[in-house]
């Protein structure tokens, strides 16, 4: 088993591609619902004939959209009819390119790309790729020198969006994790792939006693790199008596897959004011949750200097121990497929998952499934 001891440096996520049917929308539609800007591009005009890729960033978060070009790329064609709008590809900044791949293949992983190097007149990118679970990959990305070039045949755009001088900035500054789901059975399999193929180690853990309705439950292991600034929570359902938040996105989306997208803010009423602006739909929290959240934070006699009514108009979570407290809001899926969603937090001194929100974040997910006709 690899072993921080040995294994080269993770600097952070670098990247989330995401493989969808129209790149130009899905952009237009990140730009003006989420607040992304793009700031780089390939496509034909760039000499790309076979890939359309716009890359965006809000804060130190990037997200890639790519579409394919020409009509007969089997494995795209496949993917997004399995899949459907998806994660492709998380990205890894490392020190160490040639080293992260080869001890991860030496580890057992499965190569997609071994290591590639591009040069510019500025520096050096080398990117290299293993399979992950299902269809999902992980790319090493090492950065040197001072290029500004993003990926190799990426052109930088510098136009603003008219709209950026009209909405609100969302205020995204990080990715603080991505939620990976898997089917029931396979997470210690997972977990001892990532401890022995990446050096990752287990950072939180959850089972179905506290996770739970009366309806359905989840299980999770938070893994993490050794300076923890990479933390993917892998998550795998609970049998219950009917299908399950889990259950329903391994359902449509074809399999194992990236669930979510949380995103650290410094300030979350104001991403939230700004995402509900944009029209961007919330997952509606219960309404008995915040007389409970008032309850409990009388019994711990914490007083905060945010406004619950606030929160709740916001449908905004709070969790909290005795070193600070988590302040966190959930979309509804960014798809018709009920499949991939984003979280926004905010953290004051605390480390933890929200795991004292989890019944209350399914209870509100149970509602929206009760409306699309899949709890049963």
């Amino acid at each position: 088993m690899n072993t921080s001891a040995n294994y080269p440096s993770f600097l952070g996520f670098d990247y989330v591609e995401l493989w969808v049917g129209n790149a130009k929308q899905a952009a237009s539609f990140y730009k003006t619902r989420l607040g992304f800007s793009v700031f780089a591009y390939q496509g034909l005009e760039t000499g790309s004939r076979t890939w359309t890729s716009y890359a965006l960033r809000q804060g130190d978060v990037t997200l890639v959209l790519s579409s394919a070009l020409p009509p007969g790329n089997k494995e795209f064609n496949e993917h997004l009819a399995r899949h459907g709008d998806a994660v492709k590809d998380i990205a890894f900044r490392v020190t160490s390119c040639e080293l992260t791949y080869e001890q991860a293949i030496a580890a057992g992983a499965v190569s997609i790309q071994s290591p590639q190097k591009y040069t510019d007149d500025h520096g050096q990118i080398v990117l290299a790729t293993i399979k992950t679970v299902g269809d999902t990959t992980h790319t090493f990305v090492e950065r040197s020198g001072n290029s500004k070039t993003f990926l190799p045949g990426f052109v930088a755009i510098n136009d603003p969006d008219p709209l950026e001088q009209v909405l609100a900035s969302v205020g995204g500054r990080s990715l603080d994790h991505i939620g990976l789901n898997i089917s029931e059975g396979e997470m210690e399999p997972l977990v001892e792939w990532y401890e022995r193929v990446l050096g990752f180690h287990r950072f939180f853990s959850i089972d179905d006693s506290i996770v739970h309705t009366k309806f359905s439950g989840l299980k999770s292991i938070v893994m993490a790199d050794s300076s923890e600034r990479i933390k993917i929570p892998l998550i795998e359902p609970a049998s219950g008596i009917r299908k399950g938040q889990v259950e329903e996105f391994l359902e449509y989306h074809g399999g194992a897959g990236a669930q979510h997208f949380a995103i650290r803010t410094d300030d979350i009423l104001a991403s939230s004011q700004a995402l509900h602006e944009r029209g961007v739909e919330t997952l509606k929290v219960p309404s008995a949750y915040y007389p409970r959240l008032r309850e409990f934070l009388q019994v711990a006699n914490i007083e905060l200097p945010e406004d619950i009514d606030v929160f709740a108009q916001y449908d905004i979570m709070m969790d909290f121990d005795e070193n600070g407290y988590l302040l966190q809001t959930f979309t509804k899926p960014m798809s018709d497929r009920p499949t991939a969603f984003f979280e926004f937090l905010q953290r004051r001194t605390f480390n933890g998952f929200g795991a004292n929100n989890f019944r209350a974040i399914f209870e509100a997910i149970e509602q929206e499934q009760e409306r699309r006709g899949n709890l049963r």
